[in-house]
């Protein structure tokens, strides 16, 4: 005999409080208490509850929205193209978002996704509360998550890339080339594809002998001017490096900018690798080394796989890691003797 499908009435009953209350937090309403949500929510993902539609979808196109940390940079147009290759030939339009620079959308913007109901969210570089994961779930719309920001549970839809294998071979390039005094300069460190970068920066140092140093690692922010400031700082300071591994193209735009600056000629006095491989990193003079990530191919990848969860489809894979390459250009060389 099938379980019986618990009601409205009853979780408001197990949490203590209204039918109208428990309605209101399955719908994004920002008005309830932050510890009254909490105990709802806690209720309703105990019984794993999912609300039944009373109305049919919305008229028109299925849409997706697609949910930015942060829009108005080249890395999120490249992820942008790739979400609507794969949406547009299977009849979905696409929705943006965008969390304001922080990486986890504010309440109000899930109460407007559960107002107009979309087929499912897309999450980039950006994750949800556990309420907000919970409020999705409830109303049968499925999530997934390109380059997550943390470690994600192996069930949670993801699809990012070899990060630590990135930051490897962009350091072991640099050794190969006999550079010793190679900074880094990473992304902000709360984020999982900062570390593992960091990580494969300091490994492919401890093999090949070289001591890790501290006084040679910046935490930058992903962005030119972050780039810009603490480049500033390492090539001005009394042990200047050789070589800096940038780890996303936008930071290593600002590193060029900072040696422009001081008269610091790349790659003749200092070597320079990014990470992303945009289509500046080809513009810029010189040509910029850089470790190519998959940006159409991850997005491509977790359309599909929401899409298929839209549809639903139980994928056999929902955590994926593309491959990464060096893509060797005109920015780095041997250091000047």
């Amino acid at each position: 005999m099938a379980p019986q499908r618990v009601t409205l009435a009853q979780l408001a009953a197990e949490a203590g409080v209204s039918v109208p209350t428990v309605s209101k937090v399955l719908n994004g309403r920002d008005d309830v208490a932050e510890a009254t949500r909490a105990r709802v929510e806690r209720v309703v993902s105990e019984h794993g509850y999912r609300h039944r539609r009373r109305t049919a979808p919305p008229p028109g196109p299925r849409l997706i929205d697609l949910v930015f940390n942060e829009l108005g940079n080249a890395w999120a147009v490249e992820v942008i193209r790739g979400v609507e290759r794969t949406a547009r030939p299977a009849g979905v339009e696409v929705v943006l978002s965008e969390c304001l620079g922080t990486h986890q959308p504010r309440q109000e913007w899930l109460a407007s996704v559960l107002a107009r109901r979309p087929a499912g969210v897309l999450m980039v570089f950006s994750d949800l509360g556990d309420d907000q994961r919970t409020q999705l779930v409830a109303r049968g719309i499925p999530y997934a998550i390109v380059d997550p920001v943390g470690e994600v549970d192996p069930e949670v839809p993801s699809v990012g890339s070899a990060n630590y294998h990135g930051g490897l071979i962009a350091t072991r390039h640099l050794l190969e080339l006999g550079h010793r005094d190679i900074a880094v300069v990473t992304g902000p460190l709360d984020t999982f594809c900062s570390r593992a970068r960091l990580s494969g920066h300091r490994d492919a140092l401890l093999e090949a002998g070289v001591p890790y140093r501290e006084d040679l690692v910046r935490t930058g922010d992903f962005s030119v001017e972050g780039g810009h400031e603490v480049a500033l700082e390492l090539l001005r300071g009394p042990a200047r490096p050789t070589a800096v591994f940038a780890c996303n193209d936008l930071t290593a735009f600002g590193v060029y900018r900072a040696a422009r600056d001081l008269g610091v000629s790349v790659p003749g006095e200092l070597s320079v690798v990014g990470y992303d491989d945009l289509p500046a990193a080809r513009w810029v003079g010189p040509e910029l080394t850089t470790v190519h990530q998959p940006l159409h191919e991850m997005a491509e990848a977790a359309t599909r796989l929401l899409l298929s969860l839209v549809d639903g489809q139980d994928p056999a894979v929902r955590r994926m890691d593309l491959a990464v390459e060096l893509r060797v250009r005109a920015s780095t060389a041997p250091p000047a003797r």
